[in-house]
């Protein structure tokens, strides 16, 4: 049988699997999950409906690399209602999910050794696609509120390539204000430093408001996606968006590795952003009324963090032998350490799960011996 020792790319050695899932997948039968950051909502109806309809009318052959007209003009609409951001759909790549936009933007816009900047603690994948892209990764560290400091961010963009900007965060559900966002775009694109800007949690703010970072400079890639907004992870549906110099040579990696998003999911996303919004605020309102109850139920339990402003995370500052208890007590989280260097003593909780489940997993914590 043949052996591989030696001959992996060094790139793909160098790349761990997702704390979050290995964790996930170690879980006990009978644990709670406040680990995974999935809606437990079923997706709108109507959305479902338009995809059993792509099926029925044979809408099930390749589209366009960039993915269907209609949708990226639907696309361009809500960008520029909600989000004050103006493109035109050839500004627009369709692709499979935010997870796929993120690696083509990435691949494509970062040379052999060049820096790549993103939130430390921070989501999993900015610093795994920078490695597979041949980038050298390096996190920008959070404020004890969890939050960026612009002054700190000036000095490491300084000989950047790439600003990965999460707002709403994960893990650590914040939301960044517009004066920050403002000021990283505004000095990155004056030092030659494009920021990619992962807006995926826009919708589900609670408190304050939402900016996308595209408002305040031409040099910055916007990534989205139906998945978290629309509840539609398995659809794998995402977009980005960004200056035409851009585009034109990210399709390139897009229909090398992809050809197209799922004709079926962008039937369904089609349906997602011209139809009924109102099952978003509804979902956002019971995302709320989950952080409240977990937020409220923790600090009974003794943990002190400031409360997340969006997403469904909370990052939890904890020692390790409370880690190990929670986890023994039949809860799953997250250890900080999967977000980053300067995670560890932390915690991710999410509440995308029932009440009950919230109920029963701070039930769990609270049994546990000095809490």
């Amino acid at each position: 049988m043949a052996t591989y020792t030696g001959r992996i790319s060094q790139r793909v050695l160098d790349v761990e699997m997702s704390g979050i899932r290995k964790f996930f997948q170690a879980a006990a039968p009978d644990a709670i999950n406040l680990g995974i950051g999935q809606p437990d909502f079923p997706t709108p109806e109507h959305i479902k409906e338009a995809g059993i309809a792509a099926i029925r009318n044979n809408y099930t052959g390749y589209t366009f690399n960039y993915g269907l007209p209609e949708l990226r003009e639907a696309i361009c609409t809500k960008l520029a209602q909600e989000n004050s951001i103006s493109h035109a759909p050839e500004n627009i790549i369709v692709t499979a999910g935010a997870g796929e936009a993120l690696y083509v933007a990435i691949t494509t816009l970062v040379r052999e050794g060049e820096r790549v900047l993103f939130q430390d603690p921070g989501f999993v994948s900015y610093e795994a696609c920078t490695v597979l892209a041949g980038g050298r990764p390096e996190g920008v560290p959070l404020t004890p509120d969890l939050r960026l400091d612009v002054e700190a961010c000036k000095e490491q963009m300084d000989g950047a390539r790439v600003f990965v900007l999460n707002s709403p965060g994960n893990p650590t559900g914040t939301v960044e204000d517009e004066e920050t966002i403002r000021a990283i775009v505004e000095y990155g694109n004056d030092h030659g430093v494009t920021i990619i800007s992962d807006e995926v949690y826009e919708h589900f703010i609670y408190d304050k408001t939402h900016y996308s970072a595209a408002r305040y400079g031409d040099d910055v890639i916007t990534i989205n996606a139906t998945s978290k907004t629309y509840s539609m992870t398995g659809w794998r549906l995402g977009f980005m968006a960004g200056p035409g110099e851009v585009i034109e040579e990210a399709i390139k990696v897009h229909q090398n590795c992809q050809t197209c998003a799922t004709s079926i999911s962008q039937y369904a996303a089609l349906a997602a952003y011209t139809g009924d919004n109102t099952c978003v605020a509804e979902m956002r309102e019971e995302y709320r009324i989950r952080r409240d109850m977990l937020y409220d139920g923790l600090l009974d339990c003794g943990f002190e963090f400031p409360k997340p402003d969006g997403a469904f995370y909370m990052f939890v500052p904890m020692e390790q032998k409370t880690f190990r208890a929670i986890i023994d007590a039949g809860v799953v989280i997250i250890p900080g350490d999967a977000f980053g260097e300067r995670s560890a003593g932390y915690a991710r909780f999410s509440y995308a799960a029932s009440r009950n489940d919230i109920k029963s997993a701070l039930e769990r914590i609270q049994t546990i011996e000095g809490q």
